[in-house]
């Protein structure tokens, strides 16, 4: 495929993301059993799926909301943070991570990132931790795990709480346990193009039933589904963030399926970790010990990036950074900090397609292009 074609909007053989839902026979008599109930709000379906997405994480209780977003904006609060105190965080994440803190009425203060994994740094995590640091943000970027042990670490000796946003990880394992084992939080998203979707929506991973039960009351305006309307008293901010029946029915639907799209990321992802290593110009990550990602995307340090995107897009293979550093926005940017390591890898950072839609033949191909150089 051409340059041409693709600037006429036409859509690559390979696409870097793609939505994926269960076969008409099996989502439809779900969805239209919902539908034609004669309630599709926050019901029976959403407490299934909750209890469903427990059973594959392993641990902690699952607060079902209608986006990642709002997952993390509920664990922040449940971690305390207050307007003008600080959250340390990463600027190598989709934009929502630091949108939601901004929401907390909070400012970013950014670490640098390992070059080895792209993901957050504990040595500059301590080296930012201050006065009025309330709480760390660490991201599993593309899927990658986080350094959990070196960031647990760090929570015990100071006290911070830490929110992990797992958006890109769904089902990747440390030392056997899944993301959403390891952290009192665990923000997940299953907006469009993530591993499974529920059209938008997200879970919350509450380690402690009393935070959890706090997290319920914030989803729904501050009020308790358990009592009637004239028997709640409200005492807490909260808002409208529950999920429905109509996208939990889609996500009971495709947790059927996620033992199987997880393992076509990983298989996928580890042919690439063996095929590109060593091949001149492009530099594999490298993953901390007992680490098992779930490449969401598959990212690459390249020399000359444009090079070999246009080279990849003329033979229908997309690929893209994808993600704006989030310190280039002025909003998400309160102190103007110094990130040598994210400066350095950034240009030439990209991201290649490895979900459930590449097969042998299509990984094939996506290596030999890489081959052949550009």
């Amino acid at each position: 495929m051409s340059i041409a074609r693709f600037m006429r909007g036409e859509s690559p053989v390979i696409p870097l993301i793609k939505t994926r839902m269960p076969e008409p026979q099996r989502l439809m008599p779900v969805l239209e059993q919902v539908l034609y109930s004669g309630y599709v709000a926050q019901g029976e379906k959403v407490e299934l799926f909750e209890r469903s997405f427990e059973s594959f994480v392993g641990a902690g209780h699952s607060l079902s909301v209608n986006s990642g977003t709002a997952a993390l904006h509920i664990a922040l609060i449940l971690a305390g943070v207050k307007p003008g105190s600080e959250v340390i965080s990463t600027a190598l994440t989709a934009e929502p991570t630091n949108v939601a803190i901004k929401m907390a009425g909070a400012r970013i203060r950014y670490a640098d990132i390992d070059r080895q994994t792209l993901n957050i740094n504990p040595a500059s995590i301590r080296q930012n931790i201050s006065d009025a640091t309330s709480a760390i943000m660490v991201v599993d970027y593309a899927g990658v795990p986080v350094d959990i042990e070196g960031i647990q670490e760090i929570s015990r000796n100071s006290g911070l709480p830490v929110i992990h946003d797992a958006a890109h990880s769904l089902g990747s394992r440390y030392r056997g346990r899944r993301a959403g084992c390891h952290f009192p939080l665990t923000a997940f998203s299953f907006q469009a193009i993530k591993h499974i979707t529920t059209i938008d929506g997200g879970i919350l991973q509450v380690a402690d039933k009393s935070e959890y039960d706090r997290g319920k009351l914030i989803r729904w305006f501050g009020i308790d589904r358990n009592r009637t309307r004239l028997e709640n008293n409200i005492q807490l901010q909260g808002y409208k963030y529950h999920m429905n029946n109509v996208n939990a029915a889609i996500g009971i639907v495709q947790l059927q399926d996620a033992e199987w799209i997880i393992d076509r990321h990983i298989d996928n992802g580890q042919y690439f970790d063996r095929a590109l290593c060593g091949v001149p110009g492009v530099q594999v990550l490298n993953y901390y010990d007992g680490s098992e990602p779930s490449y969401w995307l598959y990212s690459v340090l390249v020399d000359d990036r444009d090079g070999l995107e246009r080279k990849l897009a003329e033979h229908g293979i997309s690929s893209s950074v994808l993600h704006r550093r989030n310190d280039l926005h002025d909003y998400l940017n309160d102190f103007r900090q110094e990130l040598p390591v994210l400066d350095d890898v950034y240009p030439r950072l990209l991201h290649l397609p490895c979900g459930w839609w590449v097969g042998a033949k299509e990984r094939d191909q996506i290596v030999d292009v890489i081959r052949s150089g550009w």
